[in-house]
């Protein structure tokens, strides 16, 4: 047999090694504790920070939806041009989801449901909209309906 001890069976240490072992662990426990202490007092500074930022951030947003409300009530005065800066673009959007907060849910909820669609059902519904957005088009489409239902009814009642 072998001269292994069985894992079941208890291992004396002598007092001293046990001492050791006692204060390296402690040691280390003391150790883990106080940067766990230091990171979780970093997380919370990092926490109130994007708090203090993300508010911030929200309330330059209203700054500028407010400043581009000034600016279109500017333009609205005759005699004043009015420019498309980028700036100017890129708030006009929030400023009328403001103005119109129904619109806006509107219009993502339509663009959901678009999204939804299969391929198929997308290519049907953007023929339908060039159709129906042209009077030619329309015009051509009611006469090419009507041009296959005589042709149809034809060559039923040639087979009759």
């Amino acid at each position: 047999m072998s001269s292994l001890p069985r894992p079941d069976a208890e291992v004396e240490l002598p007092q001293e090694q046990m001492d050791s072992l006692l204060s390296i662990i402690s040691s280390q426990r003391e150790r883990f504790r106080s940067r766990n202490q230091e990171l979780e007092a970093e997380s919370r500074s990092m926490q109130q920070t994007l708090q203090v930022l993300q508010s911030e951030l929200d309330s330059l947003r209203a700054d500028n939806i407010k400043l581009y409300e000034k600016i279109k009530f500017l333009q609205s005065y005759p005699g004043r041009a009015g420019g498309s800066d980028d700036t100017v673009m890129r708030y006009s959007s929030q400023y009328e989801e403001r103005l119109d907060p129904f619109a806006s849910f509107s219009k993502r909820e339509r663009q959901r449901r678009y999204l939804s669609l299969s391929p198929w059902d997308k290519a049907t519904l953007s023929m339908g909209r060039v159709i129906l957005s042209n009077k030619m088009a329309r015009t051509i489409a009611f006469f090419y309906t009507i041009f296959l239902h005589l042709l149809v009814f034809l060559v039923c009642a040639e087979q009759s």
